[in-house]
């Protein structure tokens, strides 16, 4: 399996709230949670309308995300399109 250096990280940010940050500043629902692993920004998955998660890495290029769903502990690389876990 390949991997990647982003995934190798030991950036670790606190979640910065228990939901998708711009959902629930519209009132708005998700499907699945992801952690940026780098500022700990909580947004929503591709399988929610607003793909809050995606938007966040493309405004930041922060790489890595961490599945927020309880149980979950798998990371997804944005840059080399690489899971982790």
């Amino acid at each position: 399996m390949s991997t990647c250096s982003h995934l190798r990280t030991h950036d670790d940010a606190a979640p910065t709230t228990d939901g998708c940050k711009e959902c629930l500043e519209l009132g708005d629902s998700w499907v699945h949670l992801r952690r940026c692993l780098h500022c700990g920004h909580v947004g929503c998955c591709d399988s929610s309308k607003n793909k809050h998660a995606t938007k966040h890495f493309l405004s930041t290029h922060h790489p890595v995300v961490q599945s927020f769903e309880p149980g979950e502990n798998w990371k997804w690389c944005y840059v080399d399109e690489l899971f982790a876990g």
